[in-house]
Formats: structure tokens, sequence, C-alpha cells
């Protein structure tokens, strides 16, 4: 947000809490849709939003490579907000696709294996450290 003036650094913080709220909504009822839908070990509802939200985001991304362009607020509300309220995964899996796009196979590769790694270590870590202090 550097060079950006407060008036508009104030719009695209209200476009992102409203779209992380519309995306955080939409999630959970998907979530309990699914969850009635199928009675399974398996989060299904959890890959459905993952695998929607990266689909969505590929779609406009792809829209604002050929022909949409739309304001800042715009793409904060729908990106960062609904899609990141929705599953940040999208977000991820844009980034690992746009390395490879440009020829970091390499950087891609060990960015996607290093981020799911590293997101369940930290999970992981989080439970073990609070189980220590409350357990």
């Amino acid at each position: 947000m550097l060079g950006v003036g407060v008036a508009e650094t104030v719009k695209l913080i209200i476009a992102v809490a409203l779209g992380g709220a519309l995306g955080a909504v939409g999630r959970y009822l998907i979530s309990a849709q699914v969850a009635q839908w199928f009675s399974s070990n398996i989060p299904w509802s959890t890959l459905l939003v993952n695998v929607l939200g990266s689909f969505i985001l590929g779609a406009l991304y792809q829209c604002g490579v050929l022909f949409w362009h739309p304001s800042d607020a715009v793409k904060a509300f729908l990106v960062v907000g609904i899609l990141g309220g929705f599953t940040t995964f999208s977000t991820f899996s844009l980034d690992v696709v746009l390395l490879f796009e440009r020829g970091h196979w390499g950087i891609g590769a060990l960015y996607a294996v290093g981020s799911m790694l590293l997101a369940i270590l930290g999970l992981v870590v989080g439970l073990l450290f609070i189980r220590s202090i409350f357990t």
C-alpha cells in the first residue's frame, strides 16, 4: 500500500473486509451443505472450496490478463476479500502456477512442497504448544 493515499487505503480495507465476510459465509454454507451430502472421514467440503476457489481465481486472473481491468478496490474485494475468506489455497495455487509459467520450476516445486509441509508443521507445532500449556 506504499504510495496509496489514506482514503484509497480505507477504501481497499473496506473492500477486503466486506469481501472476506462474504467469502467466509460462502465457505460455511458450502461446507454445511457438503457435510449433509457426505458422511465420511474425508474432508470433502475443504477439498471442494479449495478447488472451487482456485478455479475462480484462475478464471478471474485470466480475465484480467485478457480483457478485464477492474479497479484495485474491485480486485481487493474479489481476490483478497471473497476468495481470501473462502479459501487461501486459491492464492497459493496461483503463486505456484505463476512461478511455473515464468520458468521457475525448481522454485515453484520447492514453494509448493515447502508450503504444504511447513503449513502442516506449523499447525502441529501450534497444537502441541497449546496442549503443552493446557494439559
